[in-house]
């Protein structure tokens, strides 16, 4: 069984969808799980093109810009200077420097890693020639040292490909510390299905870039071994679920096919063979359905898209009734909250639209707040926080 999202109103109603049923509509909100009436407050303000945000040990919030610097929030404060010691990062259409996560053991090791795109002239051995030849996701690790990122490690490069879109990026760790990341098709579709490119994937690397010796397709000729998994046409969110440790997707979808997805070792997500959407604007069909043996279904489905990004399990205290939830930010606006029993979304609604107008990525702090970033560009991206009213 998988759950179609319908957009209704403020809310998702929750369809049940099977071969041989009429969708069902379930209840929005099933007792005795309730909703929080929810505000918005700014924290800072002066961001240029927000994408992520990580909160560190000493009070610091960094948050990247997709221009190609790492700002700082301190005391309530966006300090002037970004973070030091990047390499130059340009922004390129949908790329530029992009997610940030803290090392699970950042507290005695200090590693933070970012992704970012990079063009084919600016990588090892390039020449000044090769400035044609495409871009690519790029993953390194940096050592904070509390105003700079230094001993910048390079633990993978992305497949080379001319175009402006899809560069996928967030990250995710699992129980056993093992970094997960994910890079779209690239806007080049028959690229999700092919395990030489790197294209349309989420990877799974250890944390010094090795290939860990269980990856689904190590020792396979045909396959490049640190791909999980394949048929992702732009993941734009990663989130491990507390307790099971399972790796939760948002997947920017086409018209009507943002999905939900749970990561499961060498699992085949379809695109673009099967999908619920349809070609931008023209509502035409993108390949051969949307279902086929051999081919995961999602989790949940949205009709219309609401332009699935960053999201987060939430786990503070501030919310009670949203503990265990998934949150997305929703790029047309506002967040998802999914109310989520196991591996399976129960109920959904959608909140705060015209408060969040491009909601790029949602994060916990460690006040048990959620906070989310608002997408836009020059001054005019914002950090803020989400309260009970």
């Amino acid at each position: 069984m998988f759950i179609r999202a319908a957009l209704l109103g403020s809310t998702l109603a929750l369809f049940s969808l099977t071969a041989s049923a009429a969708p069902q509509k379930f209840t929005s909100f099933p007792a005795p799980k309730a909703r929080h009436d929810v505000k918005v407050t700014v924290v800072a303000e002066g961001l240029d093109t927000p994408w992520a945000i990580a909160f560190t040990p000493d009070g610091r919030i960094l948050v990247t810009e997709r221009t190609g610097h790492v700002r700082v929030i301190k005391d309530g404060k966006l300090l002037p200077d970004p973070v030091k010691g990047l390499p130059v990062i340009e922004e390129f259409g949908q790329g530029g420097l992009l997610d940030i996560a803290l090392d699970p053991d950042y507290a005695s090791n200090r590693y933070v890693y970012l992704s970012f795109m990079e063009k084919a002239d600016k990588g090892p051995d390039a020449k000044p020639r090769d400035q044609d030849k495409g871009n690519r996701t790029l993953v390194a690790r940096f050592t904070d040292d509390g105003t700079s990122f230094t001993d910048m490690k390079v633990l993978y490069r992305g497949s080379l490909v001319s175009s402006r879109l899809h560069f996928g990026s967030r990250f995710a760790f699992d129980p056993q510390g093992r970094l997960y990341f994910g890079i779209g098709e690239r806007g080049q579709q028959d690229r999700a299905q092919d395990l030489l490119d790197a294209a349309g994937k989420i990877f799974r690397l250890e944390r010094d870039g090795t290939v860990p010796a269980d990856n689904p397709f190590v020792g396979r000729a045909d396959a490049l071994p640190e791909i999980f998994t394949y048929g992702n046409r732009n993941p734009q969110g990663l989130a491990t679920q507390p307790g099971s440790g399972l790796i939760w997707e948002s997947e920017h979808g086409p018209q009507g096919g943002d999905e939900i997805n749970i990561i499961r070792s060498g699992t085949n997500y379809g695109w673009p063979v099967i999908t619920y959407g349809k070609t931008y604007g023209l509502g035409l069909k993108i390949g051969e359905g949307t279902e086929r043996e051999g081919m995961a279904q999602p989790v949940l489905y949205f009709v219309p898209s609401l332009a699935l990004s960053g999201m987060t399990f939430y786990d503070g205290a501030t919310l009670p009734f949203w503990r265990g939830d998934l949150i997305v930010g929703l790029l047309a606006g506002g967040i998802a909250r999914l109310d989520v029993e196991g591996d399976k979304v129960v109920a959904t609604e959608r909140l705060l639209e015209a408060e969040l107008p491009r909601t790029r990525d949602v994060a916990v702090g460690p006040d048990g707040r959620l906070y989310a970033l608002i997408e836009a560009p020059g001054p005019e991206g914002k950090l803020v926080r989400i309260d009970r009213k």
